[in-house]
């Protein structure tokens, strides 16, 4: 544990992180990748292009280094990077491994202000941290092979494959040992552990988009094409052009904090947001939102740029058609000539407040929502503009996470989800 002198360093380099925190990590991950490249395939390199994984891990390091003192501001986000962490099978070795590049990084760019005093001090913060992280996903581990019957990855085979839209193709996967899969909670997403064209080990992980306790786990892949500069995903074209019923996977179990939160109220409405691809997890919660409660208000709102890239469009009728008490509409940000014409629910345009008024009759509900980030601030400021507590605002990123913009502040946030950052 860091002591109160050691505490006040980190504490005084937070201006220095303000300034040099993306330098710092983008020099980490270089570092680490060179000297330790079998950590790499826990990476998506798509996030490394982009720079966004090099942006999460700097503001983590910065909002750290703000509630040293204070821990339990940072619980919440832990227990996020936590679940990540044991989906992708993190153990306590990987993580003297990051701790070596991290601090001979803060050396290497930090020069002269990486004293011997504040190296020594992060050194204490990270074991600190580090001991979290170990402890906390050696319970996961436990409660997985508790209650899900294994840990790390295990065989599963294609029973069935599903296009659900042009980009969109699901797979729907059983055990390979005849087993049953155990019901996740919906939001959850597993691993998934492939060879990549180079026949390198690649991770990705994918929201589980069905209802909860099916026959089978269902994963829903968008297709990742690239635009020339940025090269498309191996994985996603890999699912899309390589794999079939037959072929075989192998999954992590079911993890993520970012799940439906029930009982609540019967007389409040659940609304859900979804954009694009971000869909997959909302529409598992609708499932186990209807099925707990089929009496209750559930609003679903579907944000795709046209027609032919929207998933799940029977299955959200079939619930229309199901449940007197959900209701369903759809935003085309960019319509082709049909798109929503002559269909009252539908909108040929971004969503706006006065959409979510008609839609819902009022503000008070609670809301999920996910999707681009873009969108996804978008919402977040129509919600806390009008009224909607940050309790009753849910969200989460795919990929390295980054503050939404009305959450933002000039002390920063810890809010990773689906991306590593410590190991």
């Amino acid at each position: 544990m860091p002591t109160a002198a050691q505490i006040e360093i980190v504490k005084r380099t937070i201006p220095v992180l303000r300034q040099h925190g993306e330098t710092l990590t983008r020099h980490f991950y270089a570092r680490l990748f060179e000297h330790a490249p079998d950590v790499r395939r826990y990476f998506n390199p798509a996030h490394q292009r982009s720079g966004g994984q090099q942006r999460a891990l700097a503001g983590a390091i910065l909002a750290y280094a703000q509630h040293i003192d204070d821990p339990a501001a940072l619980s919440d986000a832990i227990e996020v990077i936590a679940q990540k962490h044991a989906s992708l099978t993190i153990q306590p070795e990987h993580y003297p491994i990051v701790g070596e590049h991290l601090l001979a990084s803060i050396r290497e760019v930090l020069g002269d202000a990486a004293t011997a005093d504040v190296l020594d001090a992060w050194a204490a913060a990270y074991d600190e941290l580090a001991g979290v992280f170990i402890e906390r996903e050696r319970t996961i581990y436990a409660e997985q092979r508790a209650h899900q019957g294994w840990a790390g990855f295990k065989p599963f085979t294609i029973v069935q494959r599903e296009r659900e839209s042009d980009n969109t193709v699901s797979l729907y996967l059983v055990p390979a040992d005849g087993s049953e899969p155990p019901a996740h909670l919906p939001g959850q997403y597993v691993s998934i552990r492939v060879q990549d064209a180079d026949g390198h080990t690649a991770m990705r992980n994918y929201s589980l988009s069905n209802a909860p306790g099916a026959a089978a786990y269902r994963i829903s892949v968008k297709r990742e094409v690239g635009d020339g500069e940025v090269p498309g995903g191996d994985v996603s074209n890999r699912i899309h052009d390589g794999l079939d019923q037959g072929d075989r996977l192998e999954l992590s179990p079911p993890c993520g904090a970012f799940t439906l939160e029930l009982p609540e109220p019967d007389d409040r409405p659940l609304v859900f947001i979804a954009g694009g691809i971000g869909i997959t997890p909302l529409i598992s919660m609708a499932h186990a939102a209807l099925q707990a409660s089929p009496s209750r208000r559930v609003i679903f709102i579907q944000a795709v740029r046209h027609g032919g890239l929207r998933p799940f469009t029977c299955e959200l009728e079939t619930l229309a058609g199901r449940y007197p008490s959900f209701s369903l509409h759809v935003c085309f940000t960019q319509p082709r000539e049909t798109d929503g014409v002559g269909d009252p629910r539908a909108k040929r345009g971004e969503l706006e407040p006065a959409d979510l008024q008609r839609w819902i009759g009022g503000w008070e509900a609670t809301y999920y929502f996910c999707g681009p980030l873009p969108m996804m601030s978008r919402v977040d400021r129509m919600l806390e503009t009008h009224g909607v507590a940050i309790d009753d605002r849910r969200y989460e990123c795919f990929g390295p996470a980054q503050p939404l913009a009305a959450r933002a502040d000039d002390e920063g946030t810890l809010e990773m989800h689906h991306e590593p950052t410590l190991a």
